[in-house]
């Protein structure tokens, strides 16, 4: 007989789901070029963008709510005393990871590449191949954080979501969607240490997305539909 936290999930839901609506809000606005790989154009983007600092603290916003949403899946789940035990434990420190990580990439990529880029903008024609240079080797620099990340943020997503489907306390396609879209984020990065910022990234980037946003939705509504109990029946398929 195990109680069902109602309160704590609701909790999770909450900040999973505002945190995934918070960086999808702050995406809208990043300036971006068709090709993400094409420096020239994505530095004079980024160079012409007057929001970019606010753009990437909202991104980094969104991120702190989903990695404190999914340390709070850890304590909703019940799976502290529960043979799922280690693997929940793994999934909430690598979510912790993720968000420290995080806020490193985004140090780089909202502060550091701006100054760069800001700075190549501005900067007389001959000085502006190390310019250049320097944007450049900051961008090589946040593919690294960024590929290293989205490890991290899969494996919280693929471990937790393991986690959501054996507990059985909210619907198993809930923790199904949470797998899928960390298995988009693990191929996210490896293709980004690949080939940076390339098309072959779109489709996993579009399946994280879109499993992660009907993953909190589902979850959310369930959340805030969930009633206290003592019982250790399963919850319905």
């Amino acid at each position: 007989m195990q109680e069902i936290r109602t309160g704590t999930w609701r909790l999770a839901a909450s900040l999973i789901l505002a945190g995934v609506l918070a960086s999808i809000f702050a995406g809208v606005f990043h300036a971006e070029s068709h090709d993400a790989n094409d420096h020239v154009a994505s530095f004079t983007a980024y160079a012409n963008s007057g929001i970019w600092t606010a753009v990437h603290l909202g991104q980094f916003l969104g991120m702190a709510l989903v990695c404190a949403g999914l340390v709070s899946l850890w304590s909703a789940s019940g799976a502290q005393r529960h043979a799922m035990t280690w693997i929940a434990r793994f999934g909430a420190l690598a979510a912790a990871a993720a968000l420290a990580l995080y806020a490193a990439l985004q140090a780089v990529d909202g502060v550091a590449l701006k100054q760069a880029v800001d700075a190549w903008a501005a900067a007389p024609e001959p000085e502006k191949a190390a310019r250049f240079a320097t944007a450049e080797g900051i961008r090589w620099l946040e593919w690294g954080m960024r590929s290293y990340h989205s490890f991290l943020l899969g494996a919280a997503l693929v471990l937790l979501g393991v986690v959501v489907v054996a507990m059985h306390r909210v619907p198993r396609i809930i923790g199904l969607l949470m797998a899928l879209s960390g298995m988009g984020y693990l191929a996210q990065g490896w293709i980004i240490g690949e080939t940076g910022f390339s098309g072959a990234n779109s489709v996993p980037t579009l399946v994280a997305i879109v499993a992660i946003v009907a993953a909190s939705v589902w979850l959310f509504i369930t959340a805030v539909r969930m009633k206290d109990t003592t019982t250790a029946a399963a919850h319905p398929r």
